[in-house]
């Protein structure tokens, strides 16, 4: 296991919790297939809180995605106030002035791009994976820097939780990621504790012991535990960065510890089937995932299908 800090300093900025994630998961596993993740590929996620997956997502979706995105970003730039938009598009203040950086709930953004990346086998093959048959997709955004913005990211953890389940983003970079550009940088094994990124960042600033700087192509795909401590330092003339984040967790997690309900679990769900459903009628020739979802759990379709691509979380 690589070690971020002493045990000295480990008292200083962290607080234990449970761990007993990977032995106490009560979730429905299944047959593995070839787009699931490997043994070893879990292993590797549960010890150090994330995994890349190299040229994971490719071909005609990846193009997709990159234009869609674009689309999504002009439309976040058009909008007449920041106020429009039903709040889904985010600015922040950089020394540029205000700058449009993250865009919330992509499936009703007039691009079915992500509801086919949502259906595909390379995706949820990992959701289940790690969440077993009963996934739900909870968040989707698109994050970018645009070209010049190379503000840093503090050294954080998504969320906090009890850590009787895994909970993860799925992280599709479209742009290539390098070091000395910005690149992520994670904290391999701090996942498992509630972490002080204050006391952190002063005392290390970017480069805490066993601190990895990931390097990442577009096509790549990180997936990283929501507790896992990442960041990225400020860079000069940074190029455009774009990645598109789905969140899961186990509908069993969501009704032991919410902080929804069962009616969320089943809007959500649907997005499953819609996305399904696209990914199928752009890809005829090929053989679907085969969802295993409970059949208590299997949503019904509702007839407003418009409706039904935006699912707001109703929490921060």
């Amino acid at each position: 296991m690589q070690i971020l800090v002493s045990d000295a300093t480990r008292r200083i900025f962290m607080t234990e919790t449970t761990s007993t994630l990977a032995s106490t998961t009560s979730v429905r596993e299944v047959s593995p297939t070839e787009h699931h993740l490997t043994a070893e590929e879990i292993a590797f996620f549960d010890e150090n809180g994330y995994v890349i997956l190299r040229n994971r997502i490719k071909g005609d979706l990846l193009e997709k995605l990159q234009r869609a995105s674009t689309r999504w970003i002009a439309d976040g730039h058009a909008l007449t106030s920041e106020a429009d938009g039903d709040g889904d598009y985010n600015f922040a203040t950089r020394p540029s002035g205000r700058v449009l950086f993250r865009i919330n709930y992509l499936h009703n953004k007039r691009e079915a791009a992500s509801l086919e990346l949502l259906g595909s086998p390379e995706m949820l093959g990992i959701a289940e994976s790690l969440a077993g048959a009963d996934f739900v997709p909870t968040y989707e955004s698109l994050v970018f820097k645009n070209t010049g913005d190379g503000a840093p990211i503090d050294w954080h953890q998504d969320a906090v939780h009890p850590r009787t389940h895994r909970i993860f983003n799925v992280d599709v970079y479209l742009d290539e990621s390098r070091k000395g550009a910005g690149s992520l940088r994670v904290a391999p094994g701090s996942q498992k504790q509630i972490v002080d990124v204050c006391q952190l960042q002063e005392e290390y600033g970017w480069d805490a012991p066993g601190v990895v700087q990931t390097e990442l192509n577009p096509g790549d795909v990180l997936v990283h535990d929501v507790m896992l401590v990442h960041g990225s330092e400020a860079t000069l003339a940074n190029k455009l960065r774009r990645t598109i984040y789905f969140e899961f967790r186990s509908a069993q997690q969501i009704l032991a510890e919410g902080p929804w309900d069962a009616d969320f679990i089943d809007r959500r769900l649907r997005l499953v089937a819609l996305g399904l459903d696209e990914w199928q009628a752009q890809n005829p020739q090929l053989a679907p995932f085969v969802w295993n979802v409970a059949d208590e759990l299997r949503p019904s379709r509702g007839d407003d299908v418009e409706a039904e691509l935006r699912v707001a979380h109703g929490v921060p």
